[in-house]
Formats: C-alpha cells, sequence, structure tokens
C-alpha cells in the first residue's frame, strides 16, 4: 500500500516468457495483490488463465490473489480456487442469477467482491452493497487487454463513492481498464483505492516494472 492505495498486477498484461522474474519483481516493487482475470469466452470474448494456472502462480508468490471472474454463473467456478481472508474475490452483477446468494457464499472463504461492467448502473448494486468489500468499476468494456478508457467510468465511481460515504459503509473501490500514470490522479480523486495496473500502467514495453512503479507513485503522489 502506498498512500492508502493499493496496487493490484494484471498477470494477464505480464510477459509470460519470463513470468518468474516479473511475479519476483513484482514483489520487490511494494504490489500488494497478484490480479487474476478469468474469462469464459461467453460474457467476455476471450479466454485468459485457468484455476491450474493460477493455483501454479499462488504457489510461486507471497502476494495475496484479486480475483476477477468475467465468466456466466462465476459460482459453478468458485470451489476450484485456494483462497483465504486476504484475497478479493469478485464476481459480476451481470453474470450471476441469484447475485445475493453468490455474494454470502464467497463471504465464507474470501473478502467479497462485486464488478460492474461500464454500462451497467449503480442503481443495479442497491439491495446488496451491504454485503460487499470492494466494488470493482470496469473502465473498459470486459475482455481484451489495451482497450481505451472510457471516460464515463470515472464519473461513475465519483458517484459510487459518495454513495458509500452516505450510507456509512466500509467499502474500497477497485478501478480496472486502461490505468496509467497520466489518468491515475482522476481515479483516486474519484475515490478508487484499488487500482488495477496492467499493459499501460505496469507491464509497459518502454520501462520496467521498478521503473513504472516509481511513475505510478508519481501520479499518487500528485494527489495525495
Amino acid at each position: 500500500m502506498y498512500k492508502n492505495i493499493e496496487l493490484s498486477a494484471s498477470l494477464m498484461c505480464a510477459n509470460w516468457l519470463s513470468l518468474k522474474d516479473q511475479i519476483l519483481s513484482l514483489e520487490e516493487n511494494d504490489i500488494d495483490y497478484m490480479h487474476y482475470n478469468i474469462a469464459d469466452g461467453i460474457y467476455a470474448p476471450d479466454f485468459t488463465m485457468g484455476s491450474s494456472i493460477i493455483n501454479t502462480v499462488k504457489e510461486n508468490t507471497k502476494l495475496p490473489g484479486h480475483y476477477h471472474l468475467m465468466v456466466e454463473e462465476p459460482m459453478r467456478l468458485f470451489e476450484n480456487f485456494d483462497l483465504n481472508k486476504n484475497e478479493i474475490f469478485t464476481i459480476h452483477q451481470e453474470t450471476s442469477k441469484n447475485l445475493h446468494r453468490d455474494l454470502i457464499n464467497i463471504k465464507n472463504k474470501a473478502k467479497v467482491a462485486c464488478a460492474i461492467s461500464p454500462a451497467t448502473p449503480l442503481e443495479y448494486l442497491e439491495y446488496i452493497i451491504e454485503e460487499l468489500d470492494n466494488v470493482l468499476v470496469l473502465s473498459v468494456n470486459p475482455g481484451f487487454k489495451s482497450q481505451k478508457l472510457i471516460p464515463q467510468t470515472i464519473r461513475k465511481i465519483e458517484k459510487l463513492k459518495n454513495l458509500i460515504e452516505k450510507m456509512g459503509l466500509d467499502i474500497s473501490i477497485t478501478a480496472d481498464g486502461n490505468i496509467n500514470k497520466l489518468n491515475i490522479p482522476d481515479f483516486i480523486k474519484a475515490g478508487a483505492n484499488i487500482l488495477v495496473l496492467g499493459s499501460s500502467g505496469l507491464f509497459r514495453k518502454d520501462a520496467t516494472i521498478k521503473e513504472s512503479v516509481e511513475d505510478i507513485k508519481e501520479s499518487i503522489d500528485k494527489v495525495l
């Protein structure tokens, strides 16, 4: 954690040919979570990593998991992951037929989070928000990496932050999608306190992980 902002490294954006070295570098450079995207090719039009790959990575890192399931009926995969109370398990509002039941089941093993896609109104969280530890706001459409930021989602984070404060709840906000050194101040000002960092923010072609983290911290300093 850096000045109350937590950093979550999106594993799908890592260099898989040098993954072991990159995991070590993430641990050495103040990353708080390993972010695991799981997509099924149905809700999100791509395939990412499965539980066998994720569990292997977990055996080789001390970083807690930050799971983001972009799959239809995500709880059918829930038992495939070895979770603990320091980890965040995120399912989408749009993909679960019985969202409240699924969120309650997650609470038994991990911190519980609900994700919403860019076009999903915050009102859809109204009757489940009290059960949450975290809300993940996607600032790109679910699926592929390296998409352009949808700027309206920053306004959505601000509205969500105001709602959380008005209700007196202890809920963190994750921003996920094209988070980089240029727009980090906007996300933090809006109310995000967990940043998912991928190809534009952390696993950059023009910088090492150490250099990227230094740039990220400079961006945080501009706000806090």
